[in-house]
C-alpha cells in the first residue's frame, strides 16, 4: 500500500477492469445472436435448432454461475476471475472450428459455462474496493459493460464476417479475453497491500463497519430474506435481459427487412440507450444517497422508477417504424441496466464481502435458469402467434412482481448478519 501524499483513486481504475471484462463478456456471448440470419442461412438452422443452442449456453451459464460465485469466495479474485476469462475466451475462439448444431450447442454450452464468472466476480470485486455510497454507481458503470458490448458486436462481427468469413469473426472477438487477462495480472491487487492504492483512500473504502466474523455455509445462506430477494428479482428479470439480447436482433432483421449490413445501427441505438440506463440508474441511487435519503428508499426509489422505463416497450410490437421500436427496446434495455446496477448493489448491501459472490451466483442459476425457459417459449410464441407481442408484454410484469417480491421480503435494507 502506498502511504502520503493526495488520496490515490485507484479504485476507479480497478472498475474499468470489471468495465473491460464485462465487455468482452458481452461480445463473446452476442457475436451468434448477430450471425443469426448468416449461420442459419449458411448451416440451414432452424428456429428451433437456434434456440436450443441458446438453451444450452443458458443452461451451462447457469452452473456456471452458481459455483463460480462460491469458487470467487474460495479461491480468491486474482486468480478465479482469471481462470474464469481464460476458459470463455477458449470456448469462444472455439466457436469457429465447428458447424454442426450439436457442435455449436457443445460449445456455446463451454462458453456459457465460464462466462458465468464474471458477475459474480465484478460484484465481490466492487464489495472489497467500494464503500457501500458508491458500490451502485460503480455497479452502473461496470455493468454499462453489458450494452457497450451489444454495441461493438454488431459494427465488428459484421464487417468481420463480410471480409474474412464468419469462424474470422469468432477467433478475434474471442481472443480480446487474452489481452484483458495481461491488464489483470498487472493491474489486480487487495486493496489492503496495493501499491498505488494510499492510506487516505484505503480509508474510504474501509469507512464501511467490519464484516461480521460468523461464518455463513452455502445452504445457510437460504435461510436470509435478502437473499431470496435477491434470488427472486434476478429470476423474474433476468430472461427478458436474455430475450432482448438473443432475440432482438432476429425481431429487427425479421419485421424490417434488413440485412447484415444495415442491421448495427439500429442495434447501436438500442445499446447506446441502455448504456445511459445503466450508469445512471447506478447514479440516481447513489445521489439520493448523499441528498439524505435512507439506503432503504435510495435504492427502492431507484428500481422503481428502472421498472417504469420497460412499459413503453409493448408498442415495439405495433410500430412499423425501426427506430420507434428500437428507441423503445432501448428505453426498457436501459430500465434492465439501471435495475441490475441496484440489484446488484442489493447483495452487497445485506451480505458480507466474503459471502457476495456466492449470493449474486445463486440469483444468477435461477435467472439463466428463467431464461432456459424463455429461449424454449419464444419460438412455440412465434410460431402459433407470427408476433412478438406476447413476448414484449411480458416484460412489464416481470419488473412489477420483482420489485413487489424486493419489498415484501427485505422492509429495510441492510446488512443481516451483525
Amino acid at each position: 500500500m502506498a502511504d502520503g501524499g493526495p488520496r490515490t483513486n485507484y479504485r476507479w481504475w480497478i472498475c474499468a477492469l470489471l468495465f473491460a471484462a464485462t465487455t468482452i463478456n458481452y461480445v463473446d456471448r452476442q457475436a451468434i445472436a448477430i450471425l443469426k440470419p448468416t449461420l442459419s442461412h449458411a448451416l440451414h438452422w432452424t428456429e428451433g435448432d437456434y434456440a436450443g443452442i441458446v438453451f444450452w449456453f443458458q443452461c451451462a451459464y447457469a452452473a456456471g454461475y452458481l459455483f463460480a460465485g462460491r469458487l470467487m469466495d474460495v479461491i480468491g479474485l486474482r486468480r478465479g476471475y482469471a481462470l474464469s476469462v481464460l476458459l470463455w475466451s477458449a470456448a469462444a475462439v472455439g466457436t469457429a472450428f465447428v458447424t454442426s448444431v450439436s457442435g455449436f450447442c457443445w460449445v456455446r454450452a463451454a462458453l456459457g459455462l465460464a462466462e458465468g464468472g464474471n458477475f459474480p466476480a465484478a460484484i465481490k470485486t466492487v464489495s472489497e474496493w467500494f464503500p457501500k455510497k458508491e458500490r451502485a454507481l460503480a455497479t452502473g458503470i461496470f455493468n454499462a459493460g453489458a450494452p457497450i458490448g451489444a454495441i461493438v458486436t454488431p459494427l465488428a462481427v459484421p464487417y468481420l464476417t463480410l471480409h474474412f468469413g464468419w469462424p474470422t469473426a469468432f477467433i478475434v472477438t474471442g481472443a480480446l479475453g487474452l489481452l484483458w487477462l495481461v491488464w489483470w495480472f498487472v493491474g489486480y491487487g487487495h486493496p489492503s497491500s496495493h501499491l498505488r492504492c494510499n492510506a487516505a483512500e484505503l480509508a474510504v473504502i474501509e469507512s464501511d463497519p467490519a464484516d461480521p466474523p460468523t461464518p455463513v455455509s452455502w445452504l445457510g445462506l437460504l435461510k436470509y430474506r435478502a437473499v431470496w430477494a435477491y434470488v427472486l428479482g434476478t429470476g423474474l428479470t433476468s430472461p427478458i435481459w436474455w430475450f432482448y439480447l438473443f432475440w432482438v436482433p432476429g425481431f429487427l432483421f425479421d419485421n424490417y427487412h434488413l440485412d447484415l449490413k444495415n442491421l448495427g445501427a439500429p442495434v447501436v441505438l438500442v445499446y447506446l440507450i441502455s448504456d445511459v440506463g445503466s450508469i445512471g440508474g447506478g447514479w440516481l441511487s447513489s445521489m439520493l444517497l448523499r441528498h439524505g435519503l435512507s439506503l432503504n428508499a435510495s435504492r427502492k426509489i431507484a428500481l422503481g422508477a428502472c421498472a417504469l422505463l420497460v412499459f413503453p416497450v409493448v408498442g415495439a410490437a405495433y410500430t412499423q417504424n425501426l427506430w420507434m421500436a428500437a428507441l423503445v427496446i432501448g428505453l426498457a434495455a436501459a430500465g434492465h441496466q439501471g435495475w441490475s446496477a441496484n440489484l446488484f448493489t442489493l447483495a452487497s448491501d445485506t451480505m458480507p464481502r466474503r459471502v457476495v459472490s456466492s449470493v449474486v451466483g445463486m440469483g444468477g442459476v435461477v435467472g439463466a435458469v428463467g431464461g432456459m425457459g424463455f429461449a424454449k417459449l419464444v419460438p412455440i410464441v412465434l410460431d402459433r402467434t407470427h408476433s412478438y407481442l406476447l413476448l414484449f408484454a411480458m416484460a412489464p410484469a416481470a419488473y412489477v412482481l420483482g420489485w413487489l417480491a424486493i419489498h415484501l421480503l427485505v422492509r429495510q435494507i441492510k446488512p443481516e448478519l451483525e
